[in-house]
């Protein structure tokens, strides 16, 4: 690094995806809960309930993630990941000669000439892949300065950042999904979010288990515990205010994307229609959409995801946004390592807490040496510079510089 005073700009020389392989533990028959989904309005596409095997089996399931590099002509380099493949292929075939030559510290510059070379960028997977450079640029970031991403972005605001427990996955059967939830609550959760299963198409005894979940979940973990809901995308307004009217009464701390997310105006009117908080964000793409949400008053809690909102960059915008509303932001989990550095550069007040998904966190990071770690409900965080990513070549059986053109 140079001096202070005197930061030369690192030429951008190589942007790379590597795919690793291995093998991991994998359990079937049981954590394999579906959640209700826009399509199950069609009979012929809806699954019978789920029930659990009694006899689970256990295999050596191979597996594979997805890592994008990005290295300069000083030998600074960033690596991030796992990213999704149509995320990869973007980054690859159009994102990765622009970069070429482009200096890797200039994050604003950079991110808004990204932004403004493609007529798709605002959304979608164009932006998901704006997402990846931009968090690889930022761990570049931080290993080339030598402190982590939460600092470049201002902080530390707390010595460690409280995660809620989301249980994608577990069983929605009564005695099991009080069990699990007792079980988290032990673990020191303070906050469990859980996906409802059922929804228009089911009819009214879909209706009916939607509610006793609620009711069972809480008589499950009592009432110092927050319980939130997820119905990703697949009911409308009325059913929404129906489940609303029936389950007030257990004080839900949410109910998280209860129709499509181009649908602001059903938003707002579900927000004003019932006391129970209102999420989304995870389908929610950049501060301009989040402004729109925010203006109609149809958003209680904003939840734009790092790894597809635009980045780091963008979600930190993003806060500054909701937080002139006074509306707090928890960010989508679909990974951990960019969310948290975000979270952990905001007030508490703005960013109060982190989303795990408790299963999927278990061998997200199969192929990381120091993954993030839940301990009693908390993340700490890390000292390690830029986001902390290293492989772990014990796990890493093979790997492969991928190519699309």
């Amino acid at each position: 690094m140079a001096a202070f005073g005197q930061i030369k700009p690192l030429k951008i020389t190589a942007v790379e995806i590597w795919q690793v392989l291995g093998h991991r533990e994998a359990v079937s028959g049981v954590d394999q809960q579906y959640q209700v989904n826009p399509l199950h309005i069609y009979d012929e596409l809806r699954p019978r309930p789920y029930a659990e095997r009694p006899n689970p089996t256990a295999s050596n399931a191979p597996t594979s993630a997805l890592y994008l590099r990005i290295g300069t002509d000083a030998d600074a380099e960033g690596l991030y990941g796992p990213i999704d493949k149509e995320a990869a292929i973007v980054v690859y075939e159009q994102l990765r000669p622009f970069l070429m030559g482009k200096d890797a510290l200039a994050q604003e510059k950079l991110w808004d000439q990204l932004y403004r070379s493609n007529r798709h960028a605002r959304r979608g997977a164009y932006l998901m892949a704006i997402s990846a450079v931009d968090n690889t640029l930022w761990d570049l970031r931080g290993r080339y300065f030598k402190t982590p991403v939460y600092r470049l972005l201002g902080g530390p605001t707390r010595a460690s950042v409280e995660a809620y427990a989301s249980c994608l996955g577990y069983s929605l059967e009564p005695g099991k999904a009080q069990s699990r939830a007792a079980a988290l609550k032990k673990e020191g959760y303070r906050y469990q979010k859980w996906f409802l299963a059922y929804g228009p198409g089911d009819g009214p005894e879909g209706m009916r288990k939607n509610v006793d979940l609620v009711r069972i979940l809480r008589e499950a973990v009592g009432g110092d515990t927050e319980l939130m809901f997820d119905a990703y995308s697949g009911w409308d307004l009325g059913y929404t205010l129906e489940w609303a009217k029936q389950v007030e009464t257990y004080r839900p701390r949410w109910i998280e994307e209860a129709t499509q997310a181009e649908k602001i105006d059903a938003y707002a009117e579900l927000r004003r229609g019932t006391s129970i908080p209102i999420a989304s964000g995870e389908h929610i793409q950049g501060r301009w959409e989040v402004y729109d949400y925010l203006k109609a008053g149809a958003l209680s809690v904003v939840q734009c995801d790092p790894e597809w909102c635009g980045g780091a960059s963008e979600l930190v915008k993003i806060c500054a946004l909701a937080s002139v509303f006074d509306v707090p932001v928890i960010p989508h989990g679909h990974s951990i390592h960019a969310a948290m550095h975000v979270i952990a550069s905001q007030s508490p007040a703005v960013c109060p807490l982190a989303e795990n998904l408790v299963l999927k966190m278990q061998s997200y990071y199969h192929f990381e040496k120091n993954p993030p770690a839940v301990k009693d409900a908390h993340l700490a965080l890390p000292e390690a510079p830029g986001f902390g990513i290293e492989l772990d070549d014990a796990k890493v059986e093979a790997r492969e510089q991928l190519r699309w053109n």
